[in-house]
Parts: C-alpha cells; sequence; structure tokens
C-alpha cells in the first residue's frame, strides 16, 4: 500500500488564543511532524511529538515577537533549539508561520533540502537563527546571544532556548547556566523538555539529572515547574517570564517542562525507543488517525 501525503497549505496567526485553538494547532503541527518523518524514512519523532504544544503555544500565542515576512527584522526575539535533533517539530513550526512554504516540510532530511536532521543556517531557511548539532551546545549560544543583547546591543529582544533533559548530561550546559546567572540574563527563557527519555533508556536511569528544579535554583534562576501538555500553564510560565524580563530581576527563567515523548500517539506515549526513528506506514495512518 502506497499512502499519497498532502500538507494542507496554510498558516497561523501569531496572537492571543484560547486552549482550544492551541489543541488545534499543536495536532496540525504533530500531524506534519508524523507525515514529514514518514517521507523522510528517518528522524526523531518522540520529542518532535511531545513537544508540540510548547511550540503552538510559542510560536502562534503572541509569546515570540517575530516577522515571517522580514525574518531578519531587528526587533525580534530569537529562538534556540539546543536539541535540535527534535528539528521537525521547529520546521512545521516554521512553515505554519509562513517563513517558508508548508509544501517543503515533504523534504525533510533529503539530499540538498533546506530542512535537514539537524539544523544548519548555511541552508539559509528563514527563520533559523543558529545552527545547532552536538547537544549543549545551543544553549550556550543562546547564552552568547542572550549577553550581547543585554550589554553590547543594549535592546528589548529576548532569547528563548529549549533543551532536552538527557541533554543536560552534557557539561557545557551548566557551564551556560552558570553564565547565564552571572550575567543576570532576565532576557533568557530557557526551557526544558522534562520527558525522562533519552535515547537508550529513562534518564533517571542512564544519567540522573534531578532533582532539576534545586539544581537551577542553585544556579540562581527563576523556576517555573509546569505540565508541558496544559496549554494555560504554558502560557501562564511565558507570561511570568515576560514580567521576569520587564522587571529587570537580574536572573534568568528556566521553564521546566514536564512532557511525554511520543504524547499523545498511543503506541508511542512516554516511550523512549520512540526518541530516534520515524513511523512506518501503517504506524503513520494510525497516528494520523489519532490526530483527527
Amino acid at each position: 500500500m502506497t499512502t499519497k501525503i498532502e500538507f494542507e497549505q496554510f498558516t497561523f496567526e501569531n496572537r492571543a488564543r484560547t486552549p482550544e485553538e492551541f489543541a488545534d494547532i499543536a495536532k496540525e503541527l504533530r500531524r506534519d511532524v508524523i507525515k514529514s518523518l514518514y517521507l523522510a524514512r528517518s528522524g526523531h519523532s518522540g520529542g518532535s511529538l511531545g513537544t508540540a504544544d510548547i511550540f503552538a503555544v510559542l510560536f502562534f500565542g503572541a509569546v515570540m515577537r517575530y516577522d515571517p515576512t522580514n525574518p531578519n527584522w531587528n526587533e525580534r526575539d530569537r529562538f534556540v533549539l539546543s536539541a535540535g535533533h527534535i528539528c521537525p517539530i521547529l520546521y512545521a513550526s516554521l512553515a505554519r508561520a509562513g517563513f517558508f512554504p508548508v509544501e517543503e516540510l515533504r523534504t525533510l532530511r533529503k539530499l540538498g533540502s533546506r530542512l535537514q536532521g539537524h539544523p544548519g543556517i548555511d541552508m539559509e531557511l528563514p527563520g533559523l537563527e543558529t545552527s545547532v548539532a552536538s547537544l549543549g551546545q545551543g544553549i550556550s549560544i543562546a547564552v552568547g546571544m542572550a549577553i550581547n543583547d543585554k550589554y553590547l546591543d543594549k535592546n528589548e529582544r529576548r532569547v528563548f532556548a529549549l533543551t532536552g533533559d538527557g541533554e543536560l548530561q552534557e557539561g557545557s550546559v551548566w557551564e551556560a547556566a552558570m553564565a547565564a546567572a552571572h550575567y543576570k540574563l532576565d532576557n533568557l527563557c530557557w526551557i526544558v523538555d522534562n520527558n525522562d527519555c533519552q535515547i537508550d533508556g529513562r534518564v533517571h536511569d542512564v544519567m540522573s539529572i534531578y532533582p532539576l528544579d534545586k539544581k537551577f535554583e542553585a544556579f540562581n534562576f527563576f523556576v517555573i515547574e509546569i505540565d508541558g501538555h496544559n496549554f494555560s500553564e504554558i502560557l501562564s510560565a511565558f507570561q511570568t517570564f515576560h514580567q521576569n524580563h520587564k522587571n529587570k530581576i537580574g536572573k534568568p527563567t528556566v521553564i521546566i517542562a514536564k512532557t511525554k515523548m511520543g504524547f499523545p500517539i498511543s503506541f508511542m506515549n512516554d516511550s523512549y525507543e520512540w526518541h530516534g526513528i520515524p513511523p512506518n506506514e501503517q504506524q503513520m495512518i494510525q497516528a494520523l488517525s489519532e490526530l483527527l
């Protein structure tokens, strides 16, 4: 059996929304992820699906300032996906925001495509702020951006960055955290995708990073813990960060988002085995049917 894959050609505005509206957007993003990964025959399903609710709010809930018609707009906020392997959800978000044609999502991981397995600015894809590959590097880049904005350019831009929780096993991550606190980067919002899954097991079994809240508090972060699938909590967390930045509290904000890998697909949900594999045809059909 060969299933014809279609991507509906529409985009979403970046504006205030209800939880129900966010839910519809997150479903569309997850459908895009499933389709693009199936067509690629490779890639990372679990984290891409598990963070879709966060991306729906971040990109389409008036949280970040951006202009898809002017990607290099000087007053834009910036987003860094430190967990670069879950780029299918970033690509879907950028396409649905209007940075590039939605139809291009079918080229994920293809030779010559701008949508490679890890984001690369050498591919000149609108909306990408930096290249990322080795875990732990992206958050360091984000900290550097925030330092530049706060102390050199002295602007009001904000930097958002997302890491995985297994990524926090990298030593460079904590060097970045130490620098963020030392330089009082209240323009930095660090999001941790805390699904307790990594490629070969549970994070707490492979190398425990817990308790996360206490660790970040010890590094002088403003800590927010949320259900990463609750739209009201996600939006409230970002609004708190905005207030922290506006009030110049002198410390970075971290949002520890409890998520489930592969959510909400029944055969992927909370399963670390889905960290780095795409769905086959039957699995794609089932997943899409669950996202109606």
